[in-house]
């Protein structure tokens, strides 16, 4: 992948910010990025990972701020994860 300008890379809540959280939290934004919006179970299914791994690993990407979350109209007990990281410089 080449480098952009820093509007991309170094803009808080992108993927650099991603670079630095552990391997789990980095699978989790995969998965969002090529399977779109899911919730916390089908990421767990995705990812086969436990479900109290990707709490943490969500918990850790909205604190970095790359993830967003909204409540799912189906189930209001349920939240849907979609990424929240610019896929292309700023105009």
């Amino acid at each position: 992948m080449s480098t952009t300008c820093e509007s991309e890379s170094d803009r808080p809540g992108g993927w650099e910010s991603v670079r630095e959280l552990p391997p789990s939290a980095k699978l989790v934004a995969k998965v969002l990025e090529y399977d779109g919006p899911l919730t916390q179970r089908e990421l767990a299914e995705e990812t086969l990972l436990p479900t109290r791994t990707v709490r943490y690993a969500l918990t850790r990407l909205e604190k970095a701020d790359v993830v967003a979350s909204r409540v799912s109209f189906t189930d209001a007990r349920k939240r849907i994860y979609s990424l929240d990281i610019p896929t292309g410089p700023d105009p």
